[in-house]
């Protein structure tokens, strides 16, 4: 059973930082593009980051470009999200999602996953 657990989250005043950590279980981690995405209040999915299975390749949302580093340990079957000069508008909560395709795939505004985290909070305030 894959499993994708998802920590990190809490609440940061603007411009802090906080790193986000998925740990997956139940596949075989390295053969996976990895990604994360959130979804604000009222809002949609949106993609944030993703990452090739061999970490050689990454992605990122124009809104969060320069201020968030994703990058993975296979070794550890985790992924990271590194994220620094937080806005109140990157208030959400963010998933993790393994996918056998590639990490480009994920930017695609239909896109769905193979497997999806339950999700971390992550609150900005003003």
């Amino acid at each position: 059973q894959v499993q994708l657990v998802e920590s990190g989250g809490g609440l940061v005043q603007a411009g802090g930082s906080l790193r986000l950590s998925c740990e997956a279980s139940g596949l075989i981690f390295s053969n996976y593009a990895m990604g994360w995405f959130r979804q604000g209040a009222g809002k949609e999915r949106e993609f944030v980051a993703s990452i090739s299975y061999g970490g050689g390749g990454t992605y990122y949302a124009d809104p969060v470009k320069g201020r968030f580093t994703i990058s993975r340990d296979n070794a550890k079957n985790t992924v990271l999200l590194q994220m620094s000069s937080l806005k109140p508008e990157d208030t959400a909560v963010y998933y993790c999602v393994a996918d056998i395709g590639t990490a480009r795939a994920m930017i695609a505004s239909d896109y769905y996953g193979d497997y999806w985290g339950k999700g971390t909070l992550v609150t900005v305030s003003s």
